[in-house]
């Protein structure tokens, strides 16, 4: 009998502390601290339960998927934006970047999903690869990119990159844009010139109600806020 007590209170304590190690695993930054915080969604998440997303106060924003290079559109864009807006967010839009796809038809493509009428925060440009390119030929690319899409819609993009492709790539040269910054570390990011940015994407492995499996997260910087990514209309 002795014995059987010993194996039970053994029992009882590894469920004990399996359950509170997965519980810790579901404390999050936002559980943790005061700034500003949203996600990114795209069509991987399949379909979002928006009205619990919305119950979320703690996700003040959201950035959807709009397209990618000259002709890939999110299938779950449209649903997204209409649902989003429905349930409270703030949302804005952003383009996933191919240095060699023909930069008019991925003007073109973004301007047909991402309609300044639905839009709450400026649009953001994913930069994550050059394709193959030179850093000369890739920049000068990209920089052609950026300016289609500021005078398409008569104000700068948000730019998203990794804090390390920013600093191998980019260093110096995005000087007048505002920036996204990804690391997925539980350090903040330091940038190689010290540039100030003003979001940080903490983690592609985020959880949520209404969001089944993993999404990105990210925060406000700081002093940082909502007020200074203002879709001006």
């Amino acid at each position: 009998m002795e014995m059987f007590k010993k194996i039970y209170l053994y029992l009882l304590l590894s469920i004990s502390t399996t359950v509170g190690a997965n519980a810790q695993n579901y404390v999050q930054c936002e559980d943790t601290c005061t700034h500003v915080h949203g996600i990114d969604l795209s069509h991987y998440q399949g379909n979002v339960f928006w009205e619990t997303v919305g119950d979320n106060s703690k996700m003040a924003y959201v950035y959807l998927k709009a397209t990618e290079g000259g002709s890939k559109i999110d299938d779950k864009y449209e649903r997204n934006i209409e649902l989003a807006h429905k349930y409270g967010l703030k949302v804005g839009s952003y383009h996933f970047f191919r240095p060699k796809a023909d930069l008019n038809s991925q003007l073109l493509n973004f301007m047909t999903q991402c309609r300044p009428s639905e839009q709450d925060l400026i649009p953001m440009i994913d930069i994550e690869t050059k394709s193959g390119m030179g850093t000369e030929e890739f920049c000068d690319s990209l920089f052609k990119f950026l300016d289609m899409v500021e005078k398409a819609y008569r104000q700068k993009p948000l730019l998203y990159t990794f804090a390390n492709f920013y600093n191998h790539y980019l260093l110096g040269n995005v000087n007048g844009y505002k920036l996204m910054i990804a690391q997925y570390t539980k350090r903040e990011p330091e940038l190689s010139d010290d540039r100030d940015f003003i979001m940080w994407q903490y983690t592609g492995k985020g959880r949520i109600n209404g969001v089944n499996g993993f999404v990105d997260k990210s925060r406000f910087m700081g002093r940082h806020g909502l007020r200074e990514i203002k879709f001006r209309h």
